[in-house]
């Protein structure tokens, strides 16, 4: 018998052969499909804990390496990253699985890709997961999200932007943004991927003050490796994952940053308006202080327009599912269960019932 959760490799080419990408599946290939789309910085490899656990249980599991990632195509070219463009990959994805809808889960700016998947195509969409940023913010553009800042913590006047200040800093000067990255891509890596821990204060120093520091913490490049402790992810899915990003550079991933307007002209004139009524997850990182959404507004949007909304908080910083993989997975365990029980693995076949008894 085949060990359906061995991970295997594939890739899908699309856009007229001008673009590929790459992506990891495993468990049973008739079993209910989920994808797993990560964010900025992320290659499929770093959602393994969730690829061994929902394969182990019976879904077929998908979990590409985005544009600009990995051994997908990863071209110095700004219009391949607006959420347009991403939409179509996305798509090309699924239909390489033979499917014509998933459930769909996406972290960071790969939540926002999800949230325009759900947007521009919500027949596509069994239920969508989104760890971090909620649906029906940064998939708009600047108003989407920069209106729920706290201004409690970041006045207008002092800080514009709030802790979005390092989103402009990109706008305003993107190669410089990205160089100071790739003088040292392991090191940041390292650094960027350090376990979280709650915080004395939910002011976001770090990316508030980024033009205003004349760049990226105030350094003039990351930590070398030997600066910082264990990074979240397991050792050989962080090693993988570095030498994916020492391969590709941060170029590419960051041009997510680069098409606010776009964005917000491609999502806001959906034929849905951009409300769901399909099952919606939303998972809050309690430390995370960028995505703030435990003490800012930022998941108001999404309130108003999910009417089938789910609400998990987890204990953990930005990257939730590097910190506490089984708080993660149970979450979404068992809000399929509840929530899309037709999509459990052996749902039509495995003759369970339950009958309760009335005294």
């Amino acid at each position: 018998m085949a060990d359906t959760t061995k991970i295997t490799s594939h890739e899908v080419v699309y856009a007229g052969g001008d673009k590929k990408i790459h992506y990891l599946a495993a468990g049973p290939i008739n079993g209910p499909l989920i994808l797993f789309i990560h964010g900025w910085p992320g290659t499929a490899i770093t959602w393994k804990a969730q690829i061994e656990a929902f394969a182990g249980v019976g879904f077929r599991v998908i979990s590409p390496d985005m544009p600009g990632y990995g051994k997908s195509t990863a071209r110095r070219i700004l219009d391949d990253y607006t959420q347009e463009a991403l939409v179509e990959g996305m798509l090309a994805l699924l239909g390489d699985t033979g499917r014509d809808a998933a459930v769909w889960v996406g972290h960071d700016w790969g939540a926002g890709v999800t949230s325009s998947v759900a947007t521009q195509h919500p027949e596509v969409v069994k239920a969508l997961i989104n760890i971090a940023v909620p649906f029906h913010t940064i998939e708009l553009g600047w108003d989407g999200f920069l209106p729920l800042v706290n201004r409690e913590l970041y006045p207008a006047d002092k800080y514009e932007y709030g802790q979005w200040d390092y989103q402009r800093h990109y706008e305003e000067d993107f190669e410089k943004a990205v160089a100071w990255f790739e003088k040292d891509v392991a090191g940041f890596c390292k650094a960027g991927l350090q376990k979280s821990k709650p915080s004395a204060s939910r002011f976001s120093t770090g990316t508030a003050n980024v033009r205003k520091d004349g760049g990226w913490f105030g350094l003039t490049q990351p930590p070398p490796v030997e600066a910082t402790g264990p990074p979240s992810l397991p050792p050989d899915v962080f090693e993988s994952f570095t030498a994916d990003m020492k391969k590709t550079g941060l170029w590419a991933g960051s041009a997510y940053y680069m098409h606010h307007k776009r964005n917000a002209e491609y999502n806001g004139n959906a034929p849905s308006g951009g409300r769901l009524s399909q099952p919606v997850l939303f998972i809050h990182a309690t430390w995370d202080l960028v995505c703030e959404t435990k003490t800012s507004r930022l998941a108001e949007p999404m309130r108003k327009v999910c009417s089938n909304l789910t609400e998990v908080t987890i204990d953990a910083g930005h990257f939730a599912q590097y910190e506490k993989p089984g708080e993660v997975n149970a979450a979404l365990f068992r809000f399929l269960i509840e929530e899309l029980p037709t999509e459990w693995p052996g749902y039509w076949d495995n003759g369970y019932t339950n009958k309760k008894t009335v005294a």
